[in-house]
């Protein structure tokens, strides 16, 4: 589902986030009307309106837009899903792929709504480890599915542009549900099918 302009940017929304912006500039020391900052706040509202608009959004939603009654019991494996999000702790992006596999019970999904739910949940605050898990949970609520794994590699800006400063510092998160749960030999599996 394409989301169009005003289901996005609320002006009554932008505007108070501007005007804390602004705010924030002049405690940095910045004067926010000079010429290279006079739009900045309210780019900045419209900015933080984008990257959060997975609020407005509810992953099951998503899903259940394109689910087939389909007789596979295979593993189903998406690979490379970028994700772009923010840390909660410092609104400092965090960007990397996602990996999501899932063993059908009946039904499948719309492969490109595998990265849509990956979507929504990336864009909300968040930590790697919830994101994780609630991509992982909802998919497996969704569709009913034998099991869920889902792995996500990101590099953190909190970590490389402040703090430790430690450039090229991946972080790898893992989230299993079902038979992905239970079976070690599975997640071996899965684990080795990402990197071919």
């Amino acid at each position: 589902m394409a989301y169009k302009r005003e289901d996005i940017f609320d002006d009554e929304i932008t505007s108070r986030i501007a005007e804390h912006v602004e705010a924030v500039l002049e405690l940095l020391g910045e004067d926010p009307h000079r010429e290279g900052l006079t739009k900045t706040p309210e780019r900045v509202a419209r900015s933080l309106q984008y990257l959060t608009k997975g609020y407005a959004q509810d992953g099951s939603s998503v899903l259940k837009e394109a689910l087939f009654e389909e007789h596979y019991s295979e593993m189903v494996l998406v690979r490379d899903i970028d994700i772009f999000s923010l840390c909660e702790h410092h609104l400092l992006p965090f960007i990397g792929k996602c990996h999501i596999a899932y063993i059908p019970d009946g039904k499948i999904v719309g492969l490109s709504k595998i990265a849509r739910l990956v979507e929504v949940y990336a864009r909300r605050l968040q930590v790697q480890e919830r994101l994780s898990v609630e991509i992982a949970s909802c998919l497996q609520e969704a569709l009913g599915a034998k099991g869920v794994a889902v792995s996500l590699e990101a590099m953190h800006c909190c970590m490389v542009m402040r703090g430790v400063e430690k450039p090229g510092t991946m972080t790898s998160t893992f989230a299993y549900t079902g038979v992905f749960e239970s079976s070690a030999e599975l997640r071996r599996e899965f684990l080795q099918a990402m990197q071919r």
